[in-house]
């Protein structure tokens, strides 16, 4: 069944004008998942950095409650909602303690601390404020714009919720069918976006890989296309490389290779599964090729995925320029 919303309706969702507008016009949508890929590709492609400040700005402070003259009643009711966890966890010396920091955080990069807080107590917000406000202002806006987006997929889902629901009240043969279904894929995306656990049947449904990455010139301040990126696992002996030493007890062995397009995205690096096998991987890219001027011939990064976490998604992203780069785990 298409489901169509109104950029009233998208607005909710992301507080970006230009975002509402670009997905009302791209809609109707068959499902949840459609509408989710296409928002992905609107925000992270189309809207702009005024967009992105746009977008933040609609939120409340962590830790306060929404402006009751906001446009949009739905997104007023689903922030408070996504804070619930977070205002009753929270005692007045870390409400006071939040306060501060969200002032320190504004000072340093003029927008607020943007986190998806749904099911986060207060205390390990306020842990991850702390950690984030060491970040340089360009890897911080990047991973603010990537928090939007796990409220905005969250917030789809309860659109799509909602209106599986209205549509069950007015067939009453198809009411308990259009309730779960409704439920279970607002239980999907929460589950993807809080702390992804096993279902009942064991698996999630993915609409990309596992494991993801792009490349970022912050020298000239645009995506970087055309670097060879490998991913790579650790087999072996040993659950790891030992630092230091010779790899004698294992080896690497290629998951798949690709090219960062236009966008400064990889392609495909491994094949759509559900579970991913737990242990060390390594990502590299052709740095030497892309910048023959530079410091890097190539730069390889090493992560380490638990068996807690074979549910999950890593977005593990390249900054570079000619004499640094950095990294940081995205989702």
């Amino acid at each position: 069944m298409n489901s169509k919303f109104d950029e009233k309706d998208f607005l909710a969702c992301c507080g970006s004008k230009k975002f509402a507008e670009e997905m009302a016009s791209s809609g109707p949508f068959a499902n949840l998942d459609q509408a989710v890929d296409a928002a992905r590709d609107i925000w992270f492609n189309k809207v702009d950095v005024n967009g992105w400040l746009e977008a933040f700005a609609a939120h409340p402070r962590i830790g306060q409650n929404p402006s009751a003259k906001h446009p949009s009643d739905a997104s007023v009711q689903w922030s408070k909602g996504e804070q619930s966890t977070a205002m009753q966890t929270a005692s007045d010396s870390s409400l006071q303690e939040l306060s501060e920091w969200n002032a320190r955080y504004w000072k340093k990069f003029g927008f607020i601390f943007l986190i998806c807080a749904s099911g986060r107590t207060a205390s390990e917000i306020l842990a991850e404020l702390k950690r984030r406000y060491l970040n340089r202002p360009l890897v911080e806006f990047e991973i603010a714009a990537h928090e939007q987006m796990k409220v905005t997929e969250l917030r789809l889902a309860k659109l799509f919720s909602t209106k599986v629901k209205d549509a069950s009240i007015s067939n009453e043969n198809t009411e308990t069918a259009a309730k779960k279904a409704g439920e279970d894929r607002v239980s999907i995306i929460g589950a993807h976006l809080t702390a992804p656990s096993e279902s009942a049947a064991g698996k999630t449904h993915r609409s990309r890989p596992p494991i993801t990455t792009h490349v970022l010139d912050i020298a000239r301040g645009s995506p970087a296309a055309g670097i060879e990126v490998r991913l790579e696992m650790w087999k072996g002996n040993q659950p790891r490389p030992l630092f230091g030493e010779e790899d004698v007890s294992g080896c690497w062995v290629l998951e798949g290779s690709s090219i960062t397009d236009k966008d400064g995205r990889s392609g495909q690096l491994m094949s759509m599964i559900d579970a991913l096998n737990p242990g060390v991987y390594k990502i590299s890219f052709n740095t030497g090729k892309y910048c023959p001027s530079g410091f890097f011939p190539y730069v390889s990064i090493l992560f380490e995925i638990r068996e807690s976490q074979k549910w999950e998604h890593f977005h593990v992203p390249l900054l570079l320029s000619p004499f640094s780069f950095s990294t940081y785990r995205g989702s």
